[in-house]
């Protein structure tokens, strides 16, 4: 065997250990005691951002959507109408669903509201948002998102929107925050997810309850959605989902 190949194969792979910062590609300041610093004012100042606004509805969905789309021009309908009914709408600031529910309030001359957030290339705020709130943090965006509201609506979307569903209902099922209305627009879309849930989670592996399933309601449009909502409006069950 030539020599070479000898000491190649005869020399062993070192691995040493990793810390968690050159893992997640932190720099040392970024787990220092002053990052709780750094979180805290974000949590203070998202807070105090939600003190301007008292009637809420937080909506959310795919940021891929064009103004073209179906789901664009119900969530545009739906804000519309919100806005006009005194709701201030809160989204993520971004394109899509979120651009579209911020058009809708802002053409109802009503409150428009972006929560961004910060990236190594800027995210754009939609150019419908007329007040909003910047964070660095992922975590406390959705702590602002989870707060924020009344109401919350959620049309088709990626892994961020079933994400956001799934902690909301969470959060209501743990009685972490208070009930608030879920509202699901879209049955092509929500129903084979929900079945999924009732069949698989619920039936099969008896992971949740029935009254878990009550959570949230589905609807097919923007008109039903609108009609439960001023159902709701009537009973006087809309309260904000204060955490506990």
């Amino acid at each position: 065997m030539p020599q070479h190949n000898k000491n190649k194969l005869s020399k062993k792979p070192t691995y040493p250990p990793r810390r968690v910062e050159e893992i997640l590609g932190q720099h040392e300041d970024d787990t220092s005691p002053w990052r709780i610093f750094k979180i805290m004012t974000e949590f203070v100042s998202g807070f105090d951002f939600l003190k301007r606004y008292d009637t809420a509805v937080s909506i959310f969905g795919s940021a891929r959507f064009n103004p073209k789309s179906h789901d664009y021009k119900e969530a545009e309908k739906l804000a519309n109408r919100l806005a006009k009914a005194g709701f201030a709408v809160i989204t993520g600031g971004g394109p899509g669903v979120m651009e579209a529910a911020n058009r809708g309030a802002y053409l109802a001359h009503g409150k428009s509201i972006g929560f961004n957030i910060q990236l190594p290339q800027e995210q754009r705020i939609n150019k419908y948002v007329t007040d909003s709130q910047s964070f660095y943090y992922f975590f406390v965006r959705k702590v602002m998102l989870a707060f924020a509201s009344e109401i919350y609506i959620f049309f088709p979307g990626g892994f961020g929107t079933i994400d956001e569903f799934s902690e909301i209902v969470t959060l209501v099922q743990t009685k972490k925050i208070n009930p608030v209305p879920i509202i699901l627009i879209g049955k092509d879309f929500w129903q084979p997810f929900l079945n999924w849930i009732e069949e698989t989670v619920y039936q099969k592996y008896h992971a949740i309850d029935r009254e878990d399933m009550k959570i949230y309601h589905i609807v097919d449009s923007s008109e039903e959605a609108w009609v439960l909502v001023q159902s709701l409006m009537k009973k006087h069950k809309l309260q904000r989902g204060d955490i506990h």
